[in-house]
């Protein structure tokens, strides 16, 4: 199976402090083990990078490069997913779903991938199943919301 890793866990996978760091910890570390593929892209690493950065600072930013990208696929964002990202963004008529959540869930369809590692409920909303399982949908809506009304 293939797991598509989102921003909000990238985050709470390297922040000791976030409420969904035990989930996550638990999760990827039974992850690693059995094998499986794991995916994010270009504009996830873009965008944690930077919440890390402003959160954590450059110790934060070291810890995803030296921790977590070496075991995890990072996938381009083509042109035409990029289109096809923008064209939802301003088709949907909303603020409330990111650029680069709207590019991720282009990449999953595009890929067949329909399993996030995501504490965002946005990914449950368009359609995907996210792990870890039995984290409610209703704790936080992750770290895309909290960023962007900072914004």
């Amino acid at each position: 199976m293939s797991v598509f890793v989102d921003t909000s866990a990238l985050y709470a996978l390297l922040n000791r402090n976030d409420e969904f760091h035990r989930d996550a910890a638990a999760w990827w570390a039974d992850r690693l083990p059995a094998g499986e593929r794991i995916l994010t892209s270009e504009w996830v690493v873009l965008e944690a990078g930077t919440i890390l950065q402003r959160r954590l600072g450059p110790p934060g930013v070291r810890a995803l490069r030296d921790d977590l990208l070496p075991v995890i696929d990072v996938l381009a964002v083509a042109a035409s997913v990029r289109d096809a990202a923008l064209a939802a963004v301003i088709d949907s008529g909303s603020r409330q779903v990111s650029l680069v959540d709207r590019s991720s869930f282009e990449l999953m369809r595009r890929r067949a991938i329909d399993h996030a590692f995501s504490f965002d409920p946005d990914f449950r909303a368009a359609g995907f199943e996210t792990v870890p399982r039995g984290v409610s949908d209703e704790a936080g809506a992750g770290v895309e919301e909290e960023n962007s009304a900072r914004d």
